[in-house]
């Protein structure tokens, strides 16, 4: 023990005291801890104490200095163990070649509905409106706006399909345009309105879209950076927008919370900020606003004329001068909109975050063509192949550590790496079983256990299980709560959660899969999946009559489509199955730069303007 507690003290200054073995075992009582030569901090140690005057080896990790190891941790580039995981077998067997081409030919149709919908939300709010915000208004578009302020284009824009084919009509890109890109080096979530979509006027879905990226810039902290360009809510759906608690008023709420939990936020005012709008910048930390085109006031000249006969300007009213000179709500005037956006990056470099060395590390390609994957997108659930060949075409070097590879074989379970970042992969294999939801709760509670991110890949059944005898009663009355347990295990964990649906979202077993109502950090959806408590077709038990099948069947079939999930946020966005791989790991990397901020253990009291 006396040995340990030696190689533990710290020697100060210049002074150095000769320790030999012999005087220190003929006599340790002389030794004086007291001495001011010494710094001096006691660790528990199991070793037997020293007898005689045999110097004893140390054979257990030796202490370092907590200065030293501060000093280490960031001039020493720290690595993850090599990967041994086995290969992944993902040929694809002869007999399965025309369930292969028979997804192949659905997935094409798929992907040209896709392209469709992307091609109608990047013209924004149509021809004549781009014209107007452009020529008299004088303002940048949407996008052109995102290319002066991120560092490049490979952005991951979220739910671009919102709001196309609602009650209420076609809301291109629901309003605005939100997702995460970096800034000087920093992955930043950004929340931009597009003006040219009915004249920046926010609804429902607009609301709907801009807090849910407010909730992903929470769970995986990221600095927050709001274009604002609105002309407030769209009155005749007021009902809709303002009174509950997810409705306008939360955006706001948010702003506080994240303020307090040290989020940075920051606001640029690129157009109008009239009624509600007004919030954003004065609740962000810093705000920026453009001459002539930006304006912050809760009532416009309109109001003001109507309510006192006086008539005003925009700029006297709540105009860049005003406030940059007079009321003080903005810190940073700009005189076009490129300077404000060079202001916005520079208050971006400010931030407290000590980013790694970009890592120079060849990643391992798939073995097999990720293009592959357009073919093993399942049409329906009965087109469903093995899993594993989805698997061997998104890991590195196709390589799986599966766990419990012959037990609860309908769900599949294991470790893999994802352009160098370690994750836990669940997917479903077939019907989730018994046996299969318990080997998915060991799981998700053992990726917990060693803070490893979770993807799920869901394709589960179309239905749920039929009750045909008393055997079978008990079999389902057991395999209920083992699915219990491992939504217990999926909700409570604290790690973070991707879901990708890849074929079916249907029924109970969606919510072990980590469907929407578990709060992954993402879900995204291929354009071949469904979501609905039934699949189409599968309507026969639970109705009575055929006219009753055809009208659920014909109803599942519209409601359970892709394009009208993400329409209404049920999701972060459809993306290609040949993408997938790309949009992982740049979530994955996404949710890893919280590691960097240098202080956020602390929770304070929101930062406030004047």
């Amino acid at each position: 023990m006396y040995c340990c507690m030696l190689r533990s003290f710290h020697i100060k200054g210049n002074n150095l005291i000769q320790l030999t073995r012999a005087s220190f075992s003929q006599n340790p009582q002389s030794w004086d801890t007291s001495s001011k030569i010494f710094s001096c901090t006691t660790y528990h140690c199991t070793h037997s104490p020293v007898s005689g005057s045999v110097w004893q080896p140390l054979t257990h990790r030796t202490h370092q200095p907590a200065a030293s190891s501060r000093c280490m941790s960031s001039t020493v580039r720290r690595r993850r163990p090599p990967s041994a995981f086995p290969v992944i077998d993902g040929e694809f067997h002869p007999v399965h070649r025309h369930v292969y081409e028979a997804n192949l030919r659905n997935s094409l149709i798929c992907q040209q509905k896709y392209l469709e919908n992307k091609e109608k939300v990047m013209k924004g709010g149509g021809e004549n409106a781009i014209a107007r915000h452009t020529l008299r208004n004088r303002k940048v578009l949407v996008r052109d706006r995102l290319r002066m302020l991120l560092d490049d284009e490979d952005y991951l824009e979220l739910s671009s399909f919102a709001g196309l084919g609602l009650p209420y009509g076609d809301i291109p890109s629901a309003g605005c345009l939100t997702g995460i890109g970096k800034i000087n080096g920093l992955w930043c979530m950004f929340i931009a309105n597009d003006a040219t979509v009915k004249g920046g006027t926010a609804y429902p879905i607009t609301v709907k879209k801009q807090l849910r990226a407010q909730v992903v810039a929470m769970q995986n902290r990221l600095p927050s950076v709001y274009l604002v360009d609105s002309g407030g809510a769209f009155l005749p759906l007021q009902s809709e927008i303002f009174p509950d608690s997810n409705h306008g008023g939360r955006t706001f709420f948010n702003e506080a919370v994240m303020s307090a939990m040290k989020i940075p936020q920051v606001a640029v005012v690129c157009g109008s900020c009239t009624a509600g709008g007004a919030y954003v910048p004065t609740m962000s930390e810093e705000a920026v606003i453009v001459h002539r085109i930006g304006t912050i006031f809760l009532g416009g000249p309109p109001l003001v004329k109507a309510a006192t006969g006086e008539e005003v300007s925009p700029e006297d009213l709540g105009g860049a001068r005003l406030h940059s000179e007079v009321s003080g709500c903005v810190d940073h005037f700009a005189a076009a909109e490129n300077e404000a956006y060079e202001f916005t990056r520079n208050i971006i470099s400010t931030l407290n975050y000590e980013l790694p060395e970009e890592d120079s590390a060849q990643v391992e390609e798939p073995l097999y063509n990720v293009d592959d994957l357009m073919g093993l997108a399942p049409r329906c659930y009965n087109h469903s192949m093995d899993v594993r060949l989805v698997v061997s075409r998104l890991t590195d070097g196709s390589r799986f550590q599966e766990f419990k590879a012959r037990y609860g074989t309908p769900l599949l379970t294991g470790f893999a790496r994802i352009e160098g970042h370690q994750v836990g992969i669940v997917a479903n294999n077939g019907e989730l079983t018994y046996e299969a939801s318990l080997k998915g709760s060991h799981f998700v509670q053992l990726c917990d256990q060693r803070d490893i991110p979770l993807i799920f890949l869901q394709n589960t059944a179309p239905e749920p299980a039929h009750t045909f005898s008393q055997t079978k009663a008990e079999s389902n009355t057991n395999r209920l709560k083992a699915q219990g347990s491992m939504m217990s295990a999926v909700a409570c964990a604290s790690v973070p959660k991707i879901t990708v649906v890849i074929g079916g979202c249907h029924g109970g077993d969606s919510y072990a899969m980590c469907g929407r109502a578990f709060d992954p950090n993402f879900l995204f959806l291929w354009p071949n999946a469904r979501v609905s408590i039934l699949a189409p077709g599968h309507s026969d038990a639970f109705v009575q009559t055929e006219e009753e099948i055809t009208q659920i069947n014909e109803m599942l079939e519209e409601e359970s489509s892709a394009f009208f999930s993400t329409a209404r946020l049920w999701d972060d966005g459809v993306i290609l199955p040949q993408d997938t791989r790309k949009v992982l790991s740049k979530c994955l990397k996404i949710i890893k730069q919280q590691e960097y901020q240098l202080s956020r253990e602390k929770m304070r009291t929101p930062f406030l303007r004047l």
